[in-house]
Parts: C-alpha cells; sequence; structure tokens
C-alpha cells in the first residue's frame, strides 16, 4: 500500500515546482513566501500532534506512548494572514484518552467571534469597558473597533454567566466519577503564587461537567475540605470514584466530605515523583515497564484485574529494586491507590487513573496569563480559569456507558452506598462518549 503523502511534503512539492515553473521571479517569490508560511504552520501543527502521540509520523507506538492514532486531515481551513488567506489541513485522530486541540486553531471560541475573545480576555485581565473600547481602536482603527456598547454587552454577558456557574444546583447531578486537582496563579501583590482549586466530573450517563472552582491560599486540609463541603451545600451527592493526586490535605478532606467513596492517585502523577529518581538512561526503559503494569490486562474488573495487576507489579520491582529501590517504593507503597480504577468498568480505566485532563487546561491558563505576571486580583483570575475551563469543556470527552458498564457501576453503588440508581437507558442506546 503505497504511503500517504502528508500536506508538508504537498507544499514542499509546491514550492519545488515554483522554481523550475519558468515564472516571473517577483510572481515566484511572492507566491513562494506565501506558501512558506503556509509551510510553517502546516509543519506546527503536525508537530502538535507528534507531541500529543508522544512519536512521529511512521513511528510505531510504544507502551509508554498516549493511545490513539493519526487518521489523515480533516478539509482545509482557511487562516488569515499578513500574507493572505492560507489554506491548512487540519490532522484526524482516532480513539485518542484526550481530545487534540491545536494552539492554532484552538477549541476555546465556540459561541463567540475572535474578536469577542479578545474582549473577553482583556475583561479578565481587569481592563474596563472604557480601556478594551480603547485599546481595539487603537489597534484596529476607530471604524473597526467595537462600540462601547458592544464590549459591555460581552463583557456583562461573562459575569453573568461565571454568576450562575457559582450558584449551580448540583442537587440533580449525579456523579460516578469527579476529578479534583489545584493550580496555581500570581493574584496578590507582593504574595506567593496561590491555588484555584477545580472540580469536573462525569455523570452516570458518561457526559462530562465542569463542576466548580474556587480560589484558596493554599491546598491544605482545611481548604480542600471548604471547598467540598460548599460542593455537598450545594446538593452534590457522593461519587463512586474521586480521581485526584497525592496531596496530603487534598487526601485527608475526601476522606472527611466522601468517605464511603473510593479514591484513585493519579497514575501519571506518581510516575513523575518516581522518574525524578531514574537516571536519565534508563528512564524510557523505567516509563515502559511502569505502564506495562497497568496496560493490556484481559482479567475482568475487580479482584482478577487487581491480582494480575499485582503479578505484574513482581516482575517490576524484580527488574528494578536493585537498581532504584526508592523509585519502585513509589508503586510498591502506593499500588492500593493506584489500582482503584481497576474495580469499574474495563472501558473507563484509561480515563479515570489520571488527572491529566485537568493539568492540560491549566497549562492553557497559565500560557494566557505568563504575558502579564500577575493577575489584577483574586476575582480576575477565578474568571479568567472558570473562561478558559467553560469553553474548553464543551470539547471534553466523557466515557461509553454500556449496559455491561453500566451493570458494574450499579454493583459499585450499592456495595459503597446500598443504594441503585435509575439510568436514562436511552442513552446507552447510543454507543458514544460525550
Amino acid at each position: 500500500m503505497p504511503r500517504r503523502v502528508s500536506p508538508i511534503e504537498t507544499i514542499r512539492a509546491q514550492i519545488d515546482e515554483l522554481f523550475v515553473s519558468g515564472k516571473e521571479l517577483g510572481t515566484v517569490l511572492e507566491e513562494v513566501g506565501r506558501l512558506t508560511v503556509r509551510l510553517m504552520m502546516q509543519t506546527a501543527i503536525e508537530a502538535e500532534v507528534d507531541a500529543f502521540l508522544g512519536r512521529e509520523r511512521y513511528e510505531r507506538k510504544s507502551e509508554a506512548d498516549p493511545a490513539g492514532y493519526r487518521n489523515g486531515h480533516q478539509n482545509p481551513v482557511a487562516v488569515k494572514t499578513t500574507m493572505g488567506p492560507v489554506e491548512l489541513s487540519r490532522p484526524k485522530l482516532r480513539e485518542t484518552d484526550e481530545r487534540f486541540c491545536s494552539q492554532l486553531f484552538g477549541t476555546g471560541v465556540t459561541r463567540t467571534s475572535a474578536l469577542e475573545a479578545l474582549v473577553i480576555s482583556a475583561w479578565v485581565r481587569g481592563l474596563s469597558d472604557r480601556d478594551i473600547e480603547a485599546a481595539l481602536a487603537e489597534v484596529l482603527g476607530p471604524e473597526a473597533a467595537l462600540s462601547r456598547s458592544t464590549v459591555s454587552r460581552i463583557c456583562s454577558q461573562l459575569k453573568d454567566e461565571f454568576a450562575r456557574f457559582l450558584e449551580n444546583d448540583l442537587s440533580r447531578l449525579r456523579l460516578d466519577y469527579l476529578y479534583l486537582d489545584g493550580a496555581n496563579f500570581k493574584m496578590h501583590e507582593h504574595a506567593r503564587p496561590e491555588p484555584v482549586l477545580v472540580a469536573w466530573g462525569i455523570d452516570t450517563n458518561g457526559h462530562p461537567h465542569l463542576v466548580a472552582l474556587e480560589a484558596a491560599t493554599s491546598e491544605s486540609t482545611d481548604a480542600w475540605g471548604d471547598f467540598l463541603k460548599g460542593l455537598r451545600s450545594r446538593g452534590l451527592r457522593a461519587p463512586l470514584l474521586v480521581i485526584s493526586d497525592g496531596a496530603p490535605g487534598l487526601i485527608a478532606a475526601i476522606e472527611v466530605q466522601f468517605p464511603k467513596s473510593l479514591r484513585q492517585r493519579c497514575v501519571i502523577h506518581r510516575l513523575r515523583n518516581a522518574a525524578a529518581k531514574v537516571s536519565a538512561g534508563d528512564l524510557d526503559s523505567f516509563k515502559s515497564d511502569w505502564w506495562s503494569v497497568f496496560d493490556h490486562i484481559e482479567e475482568p474488573p475487580g479482584e482478577r484485574a487487581v491480582a494480575e495487576c499485582l503479578r505484574r507489579l513482581d516482575g517490576f520491582r524484580a527488574n528494578w529494586e536493585k537498581a532504584y529501590p526508592t523509585a519502585v517504593a513509589c508503586l510498591v507503597e502506593d499500588f492500593a491507590s493506584l489500582s482503584v480504577h481497576l474495580r469499574f468498568p474495563a472501558e473507563h480505566w484509561r480515563r479515570i487513573r489520571h488527572t491529566n485532563l485537568i493539568e492540560r487546561t491549566f497549562g492553557e491558563s497559565r500560557r494566557r496569563t505568563k504575558v502579564i505576571g500577575r493577575l489584577p486580583g483574586e476575582r480576575s483570575c477565578v474568571t479568567l480559569v472558570w473562561a478558559v475551563l467553560d469553553r474548553q469543556s464543551r470539547g471534553w470527552r466523557g466515557v461509553t456507558v454500556t449496559p455491561r458498564a453500566l451493570r458494574r457501576l450499579q454493583d459499585l453503588r450499592r456495595q459503597l452506598f446500598e443504594e441503585t440508581i435509575e439510568t436514562d437507558h436511552a442513552e446507552l442506546a447510543v454507543d458514544s462518549a460525550a
């Protein structure tokens, strides 16, 4: 089967053809300039895919690489540049754990134009409506700038959406999986970075939800405890599984506020802890063996799956404990909390064993605040994080809830809470993730 020609190779071929076309030099240089811009942007997109999948085009997937594979390209999309419109091919990916989002295209602007997104970005950085109007007039010219009433409408819409989010009634939300994480931002003058605590979850029909976020001065037991207590006061019921990192304050708060829920420690966080204790020359092999403990377990969910994972752990210890005892201890000592996900439906394992999705979104928030160093205040910081999370959450994937998975989840709910839950069985007819 012939190898498909990549968009990058196609553009390079077009450039080569121009230089031998016999056209006037000025025309050739102008067209080559436009193609060069297109080549640079297309190369950047393909590099993003390489980084997302952990391997280059045509490179074989290893056990340590993220799930998913390339599946061609979508129809070209036109991007405006100073050289005029440039057509770029958007890569298509299949069977990934998380949705791929190019920094060039993004998924954050779904209901607003790019100009409205610029207004929102300026507002959450503390600029007033008048400041935003003046800035747009300076950059775009008075005729192209948005009117003050339009700027005010956009900002008011954002404020109203955020206010409604903070007061949402959570009593109707029944979660199987609750993810908790925090990220630090500079929001107060002469103060160290402080955390924004975030909760998101997947409901009993497999749909993802951004649940809550709140600024705090630390990730202590009290801070997380107050945050989780606030969720319960708004009606949130205990999930089947809470996924978090290993922060002691967070773990203690989970045990108090959701004592009957199971807790999964993020496998990726713990791998980072272990990898910091391994020399660079052995790191790739160590990571590969780490993932081989958890990946491709064929045993059914529950005790048999955990037993198989434990058997693999013995092999991992035999390979690495002599050379890196403290790194191996990271897995051995926390094996119970790292393997809890194996009690849940097998098709959900790769989605519920880590908090990586929320961390990636935090990275987008940090990127947007990096240029200004410190946000004008706590409210502005929380609003920015919410605006990014809210828009990106519309592209988050949930999990597929099959009849078999539903039975497993209902059994777990009976064991943990001595209750059952009615699930919309019409949803199960559509075998797709949200």
